[in-house]
């Protein structure tokens, strides 16, 4: 057993050096002055006390820089999760009060035992049932959920917080006469602010400026700012271990929010951490220690007071730019969270809670991925009808119901694009050796007695009736001319007993009908599955082709020599 796979740090560690550390101090300081006022609004979207937001950012960090694959992902606090977190408590306890609390560290407790177990046994392929329209479409709609959410705190207003828009859309609309002057003029100077350095350098820490100036403002300028709601007190110091309460019947309630954020914690990671790998050449993702290092983070921190933390594609994306090498850079980034949760928790006093939604809509609002909707319209449509669901599902029923429609959907477009493949007749190319798609190729050359066809697909339970439909249809094309048919069976990489005794029942009528069946290009372990299912107890080894042409003209010729050589060589192949 590799130790190293199983703690990546061991991989990095022993070779680290001064040069690398240059990079990982700027890379962590930054990502530091980010992450600090980031875990207090991410807190408030949870609807945690915002001290819990820094709590995420310190263990899992840790965790993630010892197991984690990825050396520049930045795991904590994550705008999604967050909104996930409160849709499935706010239903069980009051939002803030002890037991709420309790209950979301609870949940990191399940969610990171979900995920080690995914990651032990191997698990990480489920998540690739979620395709990417499914991905774009969910995490632009909680984007907007997100960001409208927080139009509360921007405008002054109290609605209900929901993850569903219509909802959040009328409690704005109902409120919207109650909005604070200051407090929408605050914020919208905030958002302003942080799009313009944006622009000028994505390196400036323009979250860190408007925490700054806010903080200023209301300090000495409060008594004309009225009614802006401020953080107020946020407690000093280090997080105390403790054990999550466990109730059974409380865990049972928490499963289906905890699945959801397993599912999306993971997918966040991956993009995120493949984006990255595929621009450097120093390491590689592994899927399931990534599970493994994401259950491990939310395991231990939730013995230390975090909720369910995952990776943040703007911090992710800052600690690369920023000069990042290697996980040295998310421990120092801890440090600068513990020198604040130390010492620095009193300057955040007089904090306008607005412009920590500015913050937070700005950065959500960036997730929605027009770009990619306008690909995919241009380039598959039933892709883009896919993330459309998706969205729509997520944006009006909730995001456990957005998840669940993505998922479902996926699985359909599975089904139906495995069921319904790519079957077309091939015709010669004139002067050479080659059968082309003849809808593709106009020149190609058609015998009125032969029919060479393609099957883009495993041959299995699921398309054996389509497969069936469409040759008798290609054979009702050609009518009684028809004497000889070869399947062109290279791009078939499976079958089942399904396909192969559907295969058997069309090669036996074809020759009670007195048509000759050929099978060119079949690969080796379909070969194999075809003689163990009894195929040659009706045709002979002399039935099967390296090529097309190669089965129209011993057909044709009746070039002997060559078929018994090649009839030779497959028996051999099998014995």
């Amino acid at each position: 057993m590799n130790i190293k796979k199983l703690i990546p740090i061991l991989e990095w560690l022993p070779n680290y050096n001064a040069s690398l550390f240059k990079g990982d101090l700027f890379a962590g300081i930054t990502v530091g002055i980010v992450l600090i006022p980031q875990g207090i609004a991410y807190a408030l979207i949870a609807g945690l006390p915002p001290i819990y937001g820094l709590y995420c950012a310190l263990v899992p960090q840790v965790m993630y820089a010892i197991f984690g694959s990825s050396r520049q992902v930045a795991i904590g606090p994550v705008a999604m999760d967050s909104l996930i977190v409160a849709t499935g408590v706010s239903t069980l306890a009051l939002v803030g009060s002890e037991n709420y609390i309790s209950i979301a560290i609870l949940l990191a407790l399940m969610v990171g035992t979900i995920q080690l177990i995914m990651g032990v046994f191997n698990l990480g392929f489920i998540v690739n049932f979620l395709s990417k329209p499914v991905i774009t479409g969910f995490t632009s709609a909680v984007a907007l959920i997100i960001g409208f959410n927080q139009f509360s705190n921007l405008l002054g207003i109290d609605f209900v917080q929901s993850d569903q828009i219509q909802l959040i859309l009328q409690g704005i609309w109902l409120e919207l006469g109650n909005f604070n002057y200051y407090t929408t003029i605050i914020g919208l100077i905030s958002m302003i602010i942080i799009i313009i350095a944006r622009r000028i350098n994505k390196k400036i820490p323009n979250a860190l400026m408007v925490v700054i100036l806010g903080v200023l403002l209301m300090k000495y300028f409060g008594n004309i700012f009225l009614n802006v709601s401020i953080v107020k007190d946020i407690p000093s110091g280090l997080p105390k271990f403790g054990i999550p309460v466990f109730d059974l019947d409380l865990i049972r309630n928490l499963l289906p929010i905890a699945l959801t954020l397993v599912m999306v914690g993971y997918l966040e990671t991956i993009s995120i951490g493949k984006s990255l790998e595929a621009k450097q050449d120093e390491y590689r993702i592994r899927p399931n220690q990534e599970l493994i290092a994401l259950g491990i983070s939310n395991i231990v921190g939730s013995l230390f007071k975090a909720y369910p933390s995952a990776s943040s594609f703007s911090r992710s994306a800052i600690n690369y730019e920023s000069g990042a090498k290697t996980g040295m850079a998310a421990l120092i980034s801890v440090v600068m969270v513990l020198i604040t949760l130390l010492f620095l928790m009193p300057l955040f006093y007089y904090l306008p809670k607005t412009v920590l939604s500015a913050i937070i809509i700005v950065a959500v609002f960036g997730l929605v991925n027009f770009k990619e909707a306008s690909f995919l319209w241009k380039a598959n449509q039933l892709d883009f009808c896919l993330m459309l669901a998706t969205f729509i599902a997520t944006l009006c029923l909730g995001i456990e119901f957005g998840i669940i429609t993505g998922v479902g959907l996926s699985l359909i477009v599975l089904i139906f694009r495995t069921s319904r493949p790519y079957v077309v007749e091939l015709g010669k190319v004139p002067n050479s050796n080659f059968y082309k798609n003849k809808e593709r190729f106009e020149e190609v050359l058609l015998d009125k007695d032969v029919l060479v066809f393609r099957f883009d697909a495993q041959l299995f339970y699921a398309n054996a009736s389509y497969f069936r439909d469409r040759l008798e249809q290609m054979m009702d094309n050609k009518g009684s001319a028809l004497k000889l048919i070869v399947l062109d069976a290279e791009s078939i990489n499976r079958v089942d007993s399904t396909g192969v005794e559907m295969l058997k029942e069309r090669i036996l009528f074809c020759q009670k009908k007195g048509i000759i069946f050929y099978l060119a290009g079949v690969k080796g372990p379909v070969r194999d599955d075809l003689f163990r299912s009894g195929i040659l107890e009706i045709i002979s080894l002399d039935h099967f082709f390296m090529r097309a042409n190669q089965a129209v003209r011993f057909y044709k010729t009746g070039d002997k020599v060559k078929q018994e050589k090649y009839a030779k060589y497959i028996h051999q192949a099998y014995k």
